[in-house]
């Protein structure tokens, strides 16, 4: 249960202090100290999964558990880079388990073999944060509805070829602070005209700033109503990314799977006929998705994952240390333009 999380002020020791130093130069000790009091589960071990717990273990989380039901394969072994080319056929999560922990020994990484489906609600309860990749909707909704009464913050994300994106769930009252240039108040009975009574800012001092950011939840980011006239308002700057999204959703509920590139010719008409199927039933426009979308939606790519991961594993370690603003609630990336464009979309 979460009651049963240590929330004591976590200690930094002298090597913690040693192996942090950079970060805690960074964002600062307070910071840090709560990043390395957190237990944080990563539910996938794909090419994305191994990113993001890349970066959760060397941003020196207290504990990551690992959890992943699939074998390694060797498309696996060529998107992920913590499983050994031998270990085709094991368990993805405790086939990652020994180089995970060799990134940091200070961090308690576990691994468990089992279908996310299958565990029960406490087992999502242990945890501070909850990242799922490559899971399905149903379990994503469910998982983030169980946390969001827990207030446990929850992360979901994936990449589907040139394609990922990642979304946070961090509760109606996310509290942070930002570091924010000070302001230099004018002196008393200054005279020098109205400029020299304005007050500047020095760019040589900060001040940090005390915020608070509401999100909304997963449910309702994915079920936003698209004939009423705040959404058709917004529909100009919503990325198109979003739709295809419920289209990748949709065909990895009715198939359990993604697309398969060895089933490509099969998959594309597949594809372009839930396409069709969701844009009519989100009552949006059918030419929002051209029929070339399929080109680049099968397989993950490794660069896209170090993208994606990046910014997923980054996301997580804000929220968790309470430092900075955090993105909410959709960021997703298109590698196909150039040096990858991100673009940003939040139902708030």
């Amino acid at each position: 249960m979460i009651d049963m999380i240590e929330k004591e002020e976590p200690i930094i020791s002298e090597e913690e202090a040693a192996q942090y130093d950079r970060q805690i130069r960074l964002w600062g000790l307070d910071a840090q100290k709560r990043l390395r009091g957190s237990r944080v589960l990563l539910v996938g071990l794909g090419g994305l999964g191994a990113e993001v717990a890349k970066n959760l273990i060397l941003a020196g989380v207290k504990g990551l558990t690992l959890l992943d039901h699939e074998q390694v394969t060797e498309e696996s072994c060529r998107a992920q880079f913590l499983v050994p080319v031998t270990a085709r056929g094991q368990n993805r999560a405790q086939a990652s388990l020994e180089r995970a922990q060799y990134l940091n020994p200070m961090v308690e990484v576990r691994a468990y073999p089992d279908r996310p489906e299958d565990k029960p609600d406490d087992f999502f309860l242990q945890f501070d944060a909850v990242c799922l990749t490559g899971c399905s909707r149903d379990l994503m909704v469910r998982v983030d509805q169980l946390c969001s009464q827990r207030n446990i913050k929850v992360f979901c994300g994936d990449v589907y070829g040139y394609y990922g994106y990642m979304f946070s769930d961090l509760g109606k009252e996310h509290h942070y602070v930002e570091e924010k240039p000070k302001t230099v108040k004018p002196a008393q009975g200054s005279s020098d005209g109205p400029e020299a009574k304005k007050a500047k800012i020095d760019p040589n001092e900060t001040t940090m700033v005390k915020k608070t950011a509401s999100f909304c939840s997963l449910k309702e980011a994915l079920e936003v109503d698209w004939t009423s006239e705040k959404a058709k308002a917004s529909l100009k700057r919503t990325p198109v990314d979003y739709f295809l999204l419920h289209v990748l959703l949709k065909f990895r509920t009715d198939k359990g799977r993604d697309p398969d590139p060895q089933s490509f010719a099969e998959d594309s008409q597949l594809l372009r006929q839930i396409r069709d199927d969701v844009l009519e039933s989100l009552a949006v426009s059918g030419d929002l998705l051209s029929d070339d979308f399929v080109s680049y939606c099968f397989s993950e790519m490794s660069p896209v994952c170090a993208v994606v991961g990046g910014v997923l594993g980054q996301e997580v370690v804000k929220a968790l240390s309470q430092r900075d603003a955090p993105h909410r609630n959709f960021f997703f990336f298109d590698g196909r333009k150039g040096n990858g464009v991100v673009d940003y979309f939040g139902p708030n």
